[in-house]
């Protein structure tokens, strides 16, 4: 097995494991990169049917790119789509800076969408590569009635067995990419042919690394047009992946209390 076989190998066994011990269950559908190869991998884990509903947490400030690709890909994938909205920014934390809390709506939006469906499990596409708060996750990671993520005390993981207690009115976040990293993605994305956005690949010099908000994200500099192309800028970039996401050039501070209160 090389790389990559092992990261899939890993991830099958995790999805696997959280629809076996986690129901009801779903899946986190953003529509990016990370996302899109979860979903790959779940159809691959279940002989090509995806068992449970993925769920799309919309702010309806998405590019308008990502709602065609939902609408296309929940058909060829014949997936079950569970939409969720998020409350107006004007309900947020007015102390959090003005990017995060316009990402705090996800956070209320998610923890609706838990109550409203008495998620046991929701599986989720972060990896610890993508931020420091990220990289203090577990696989299987659970929140509290209040939704909230005890960063301090996190069950051990040991020979991958993981933990998953079942108190009223908790929920677990299974991440199955949190081992990945960004380039491993992109290879993967090529070996397997995934259907991506068309705003990972360069138009007129500038591509997103990252998709978010229409309002809160921005292209980088790059001539990478083509999966290939993508791989080999990795290869030798120092830009962050989310660079050009406005919430991670505010304060440490504010991304970490998004998290700890329920944020992905």
């Amino acid at each position: 097995m090389d790389h990559l076989d092992q990261l899939e190998a890993q991830s099958v066994f995790i999805l696997r494991e959280a629809y076996r011990k986690l129901k009801p269950l779903t899946m986190l559908w953003s529509l990016g990169k990370d996302s899109n190869v979860m979903v790959w991998l779940a159809r691959k884990a279940f002989m090509g049917r995806v068992p449970f509903p993925v769920m799309h947490v919309d702010t309806g400030k998405k590019f308008p790119e990502m709602y065609a690709f939902r609408d296309e890909y929940t058909k060829k994938w014949n997936l079950d789509l569970l939409l969720g909205y998020c409350p107006p920014v004007e309900e947020m934390d007015p102390t959090l800076p003005p990017a995060a809390r316009s990402a705090a709506r996800k956070t209320v939006g998610l923890a609706n969408m838990i109550e409203a469906n008495k998620l046991q499990g929701v599986i989720a596409g972060i990896r610890r590569d993508e931020q420091g708060t990220r990289a203090k996750e577990r696989v299987f990671s659970p929140r509290g009635a209040s939704h909230k993520w005890d960063i301090r005390n996190q069950p051990p993981e040991f020979w991958d067995q993981y933990a998953t207690p079942h108190e009223e009115g908790m929920h677990i976040r299974v991440h199955p990419l949190l081992s990945w990293r960004e380039i491993d993605i992109w290879r993967y994305v090529e070996r397997e042919n995934i259907p991506l956005v068309d705003l990972y690949f360069s138009k007129e010099g500038k591509r997103y690394r990252s998709l978010g908000d229409s309002d809160i994200t921005s292209p980088v500099e790059s001539n990478a047009s083509t999966v290939a192309e993508v791989i080999a800028e990795l290869e030798t970039t120092k830009t962050s992946e989310r660079a050009g996401r406005a919430m991670d050039h505010e304060s440490e501070d504010a991304f970490e209390r998004l998290r700890v209160a329920g944020y992905l």
